[in-house]
């Protein structure tokens, strides 16, 4: 059976489907959904019952997305007795599960589908309306290229620590990193690859950091980490850490001389930095990064 659709609302790249997304009755709750991930339309829900669903730039289409990088007709789910499958339906730009273009693919719970600039996760059945409700908490905090905390994630954080170590008297610190000329990598590789890079460095720093730690996409190719309960000098051997760990990265199938390189700032509240409040901590971390940009670039400046 193929889903009745509203048709798309002016300015709105994602359709709803009649009775298919939020506010379906309570019998709809088990079955598996797409849930808008990255796009317009965040944290909307599709459910799939039985039937198939089609995903492209026409208003025809049950999720039609208006964008240039989309096919008229672009892929289609089918859903039959709780399995669902993606088909590519011969696109342009391709369709992809988890970052790898797939022409037909089986969906478990968890998969990522990007369609043109669109990112839907695939949630199965059983308690999903608690699934739903956590996708979404982690949604509005985590980056969803990277998959670490996102800038507004940061931006609370770095306000909550701030208070703490004022209250307590105890340090923390701030070091932001930047990744030297990541915009060589876009032109030389195209963006696929640079997101790539992207991500494999945000995994190797996320793996190698503490629990209490908290490691942020600050914007495009800017990262942050939080340390609490840490000095200046110790913050800037973590620094130092990160930068090697950076530059001692391998990307397979890439050319060998590839190596990425971070360029790192460092500050304190506590200490001898004047850094008092969550705004005067980043700026002084940022212009310590800017510091080492300026002194050659792939060093910390702390």
């Amino acid at each position: 059976m193929v889903a009745k659709l509203d048709p798309c609302h002016e300015g709105t790249s994602v359709t709803t489907a009649r009775g298919l997304a939020d506010g379906s009755s309570p019998d709809f709750q088990d079955d598996p959904c797409l849930v808008v991930y990255v796009g317009d339309g965040l944290g909307q829900r599709f459910v799939l019952r039985d039937f198939e669903l089609l995903i492209g730039r026409s208003r025809d289409c049950g999720i039609s997305l208006l964008q240039d990088n989309v096919s008229r007709r672009h892929c289609k789910l089918i859903t039959y007795q709780m399995v669902s499958r993606v088909y590519d339906l011969g696109s342009t730009n391709g369709t992809f599960v988890n970052e790898m273009r797939v022409n037909e693919h089986s969906l478990v719970h968890g998969d990522r589908i990007r369609v043109g600039s669109t990112v839907f996760k695939f949630l199965r059945g059983g308690s999903i309306e608690r699934t739903f409700s956590d996708e979404i908490h982690r949604m509005t905090r985590t980056d969803p290229l990277t998959e670490v905390a996102n800038r507004r994630c940061f931006f609370e954080a770095l306000a909550r620590e701030v208070l703490r170590a004022r209250r307590y008297g105890r340090p923390v610190s701030l070091v932001i990193f930047d990744v030297d000329h990541f915009k060589n990598i876009n032109d030389r590789y195209g963006h696929p690859v640079g997101d790539l890079v992207l991500r494999k460095l945000a995994q190797a720093v996320q793996a190698n950091l503490r629990g209490d730690d908290l490691f942020c996409r600050y914007g495009g190719e800017e990262f942050a980490v939080i340390i609490p309960e840490i000095g200046h000098a110790a913050a800037a051997g973590v620094a130092e850490k990160i930068r090697q760990l950076v530059a001692d990265l391998e990307f397979v199938g890439l050319d060998g001389d590839m190596r990425l390189h971070v360029s790192l700032g460092v500050a304190t509240v506590g200490g001898n930095d004047t850094a008092e409040d969550p705004e005067t901590l980043l700026a002084l971390a940022d212009s310590r990064l800017y510091d080492a940009k300026r002194g050659g670039r792939n060093c910390v400046v702390s």
